[in-house]
């Protein structure tokens, strides 16, 4: 925005007034602008930056007419230049009576900040004295509550070291007399008392109290550690005593290696007869005879329980660790004579044998806590949170010794599948075809079987071993996955064999020459080659379903059993379970279904086809009704898509599959069949057009063909049979198009068939019977043709 200032000059006369009026410019930066604009709210053209004289007076008289009105405008900006002259002057006689009021202002102001300045000076004097004075209190408070904490420091040293003096003296007196029962609240007081004077060891006085009760701790070692073995020197006749139960209470007051020493030698002293009654001499120390060793812990346990279960505190869990250290003592026989008579282990030997250990530590797991496995391994606790199926510590506590045998229950698993799918195929061989007695093809019935055992197998083994056992009977299970598919699926599929044809044949002859009766068709039982492919038979077809429907569900289940294998084994070896190469092999075998089915169809329609390419299409006066190959068409998928489809009605998707394959392969040998009949008339081709319609009409039928439910087909399933089948009808729309003029035909032959190679056009050419010499002019425009 550009204001104008106009700035008046004292003069004696107007005249020099005008000549030394000044316009000073100022301009403003954009957001200067932006606030002013915002403030003032309107819009003057005079008031913008880029104002331009010549374009506003346009504005102002954009027609000659408009000037009659030029006295009215220049009055009104005479007008609008007075109004801004007064405010002009209006604002600058504020502005010089504000500039004296102002003066007087600040004057005020400034007597007002010098007395502020005074006050605030005061101020701060006083608040130096005040800070002075009250750091002189402080120091003082500080200096007594130094001094009290000294004082009670003092005190509690002192009743502490005559606690410990009167203390140690008493101890010494109750040592010599085994009075166990009042040594051990003492003796753990002395001991904490020692606590508070470990920093003053420097001292004589402290140092020799510190000493003796060292030795009272010794002393007291020694002196238990000789009554038990005193005591107990003919365990059978041992019997509890108070004062071994008090000694007990002082042993665990003294050091830990006294209370772990003493259980050691008591535990050991238990497990003596179990060492000699199953040393590995004895029989009863193999496999066969494990449960004697399980229940000799059990009556000894009870026993204990019942005579010097009271006798022991019950914090040291005497009795779980009796179990313990029978367990890997056990753990360690059962390991040493396994590896010395490997070749007397059989896997119903060793079952049996994991069966009773793993009842047994169950017993124990329901029995005991397992805090003495925990106090020496702080791992499993964490190990039992991460994992839910954990049980307890006492899982594997023996059985993990037979791991390293687990290979003989692998290769029983193995040989036992072996035996099962060698029956499979036995059983196979020996079963009589049957018609499916509903509208589903049911699953080869050795499938449930064989998925029941591996059910069973992977339950056993996950209760033995869930890690490189587990992942070895993976490994098996998918060995036999990969076989069954070949031996019992793949191999059992029927072979489409080539002989000669039958009474079908027979009748698409006599049908056919029916179909003219101006001698177009003559001798045609002679034009149908002999070899074409024989169509399966219903029992065939219904087989095959069923064994589409069988490597389906060997799919699925192969997946539930790979995420399942997934979950029992340990998490290290989880992307060592991999499925996927059998559950291909089962991918394998539905599309080989699915092509047989294709195959044996398309093969069925081959006769009407060639049949197709045997009439006279170039000598047709007529046009009538389908022709007879069509309605052979027909009547093939009339009869055995209805059998797929009930084969095949929980696979709806296998069955779409089927449809789309078949007119994948169909409608593109029907293309090529109509190129082989040449030549054609315009009637020929007009049949033809006719017949692939109809044609086209039963293919999009074809997936419900024969149903009393006609259900609307996939799109997918549409979309390629309209695709293919609208090829064929406009490759004989081009043979129906005039040849005169070219150039009409060449459009005409691009405009139906845009993606029409030269290979084809020749084709095309054939078909309406062009003599080669002629061909040149229309192959160039062919290839000269642009859009």
């Amino acid at each position: 925005m550009i204001y104008y200032l106009v700035m008046d000059y004292p003069s004696d006369n107007e005249n020099d007034v005008n000549s030394d009026e000044q316009d000073f410019f100022i301009n403003f930066d954009s957001d200067v602008q932006s606030a002013i604009e915002e403030v003032l709210q309107k819009k003057d053209p005079l008031d913008e930056k880029d104002f331009n004289t010549i374009d506003y007076i346009n504005s102002l008289f954009p027609t000659e007419q408009s000037l009659s009105t030029i006295d009215e405008v220049v009055a009104k900006f005479e007008n609008k230049i007075i109004t801004i002259d007064n405010e002009i002057t209006t604002v600058i006689h504020g502005q010089v009576e504000a500039s004296q009021e102002g003066r007087e202002a600040l004057e005020e102001a400034q007597r007002v900040i010098k007395e502020l300045f005074i006050h605030i000076k005061d101020i701060k004097e006083q608040a130096v004295k005040s800070e002075e004075m009250v750091r002189e209190i402080t120091r003082d408070i500080k200096q007594l509550d130094c001094a009290k904490r000294n004082l009670t420091l003092a005190i509690t040293t002192l009743n502490h070291l005559h606690m410990l003096v009167g203390g140690v003296d008493n101890l010494k007196i109750l040592t010599q007399k085994k009075l166990y029962g009042e040594i051990a609240l003492p003796l753990q007081a002395i001991s904490e008392v020692m606590t508070h004077f470990e920093s003053y060891s420097d001292i004589p006085q402290i140092k020799n109290l510190s000493e003796q009760v060292r030795e009272i701790h010794s002393e007291l070692a020694t002196q238990i550690n000789h009554d038990f073995h005193e005591a107990f020197s003919n365990a059978r006749s041992a019997i509890p005593n108070k004062q071994l139960s008090q000694a007990c209470l002082v042993a665990s007051v003294l050091d830990s290696s006294v209370k772990k020493d003493l259980l050691k030698w008591f535990v050991d002293l238990q497990l003596e007869e179990y060492n000699h009654l199953f040393q590995e001499t004895e029989d009863t120390a193999w496999l066969d005879k494990i449960d004697k060793k399980y229940a000799w812990l059990k009556k000894n346990l009870v026993d204990f329980e019942d005579k010097l279960g009271n006798m022991f505190p019950q914090n040291w869990e005497v009795s779980e660790r009796i179990a313990v250290q029978f367990s890997h003592r056990t753990r360690e026989q059962l390991s040493k004579i396994m590896a010395k008579r490997k070749s007397e282990i059989d896997v119903k030997l060793l079952l049996y044998a994991i069966q009773k250990t793993a009842a047994f530590e169950n017993l124990l797991g329901r029995k005991f806590t397992g805090i003495t496995i925990t106090e020496e391994n702080p791992q499993l606790v964490v190990d039992n949170i991460d994992n839910p199926e954990f049980v307890s510590v006492f899982d594997g506590i023996i059985g993990k010794c037979f791991v390293t045998h687990l290979e003989i229950y692998v290769e029983s698993v193995d040989k036992n599948l072996n035996e099962l799918l060698e029956r499979f195929i036995i059983d196979e061989k020996q079963s009589k075809p049957t018609e499916a007695t509903g509208t589903q093809a049911s699953i080869l019935p050795s499938c449930p079987d064989l998925f029941v055992f591996y059910k069973k197998s992977m339950i056993q083994c996950a209760q033995l071993d869930k890690s490189k056992t587990m992942l070895s009977l993976a490994n098996v299970f998918r060995k036999y996955l990969e076989l069954y598919a070949e031996k019992l699926l793949q191999n059992n599929l029927p072979k489409i064999e080539s002989q000669s044809l039958g009474t079908s044949v027979s009748m698409l002859t006599r049908d056919i020459q029916k179909m003219s009766t101006s001698g177009l068709i003559q001798n045609f039982s002679s034009l149908l080659k002999e070899g074409d492919a024989i169509k399966l038979g219903k029992e065939e077809q219904t087989r095959i379903c069923c064994i589409l429907t069988t490597a389906e569900y060997c799919l699925e289940t192969t997946q539930q059993l790979s995420d399942k294998l997934k979950q029992k084994i340990e998490s290290h070896l989880v992307n060592q379970v991999d499925f996927s190469k059998e559950m291909d092999n089962f991918h394998k075998v539905i599309s080989n279904c699915i092509q047989i089915l294709v195959q044996d169809l398309e093969n069925a329609c081959d006769p009407a086809l060639t049949a197709m390419t045997k009439i006279q299409w170039q000598s047709v006066d007529a046009v009538g009704d389908q022709s007879p190959y069509i309605s052979s068409i027909c009547n093939h998928l009339k009869a055995n898509v209805p059998i797929v489809r009930d084969g095949l009605s929980q696979s709806r998707k296998y069955f779409v599959q089927f449809c789309l394959r078949f007119a994948n392969q169909f409608i593109p040998k029907f293309v090529q069949t109509i190129f082989k009949c040449r030549p054609v008339n315009t009637e020929g081709a007009e049949q033809l057009l006719l017949d692939a319609h109809m044609l086209k009409t039963a293919l999009l039928n074809l997936p419900s063909v024969g149903s009393q439910i006609v259900k609307q087909p996939p799109a997918s399933y549409t979309k390629v049979v309209n695709k293919g089948m609208t090829k064929a009808e406009m490759i004989l729309k081009v043979v129906m198009t005039p040849l005169e003029p070219n150039r009409n035909f060449v459009d005409q032959c691009k405009k139906l068939l845009p993606d029409c190679q030269l290979s084809e056009f020749y084709k095309l050419l054939d078909m309406k019977n062009i003599k080669r010499q002629e061909h040149a002019t229309l192959v160039e425009l062919f290839k000269s043709y642009k859009k």
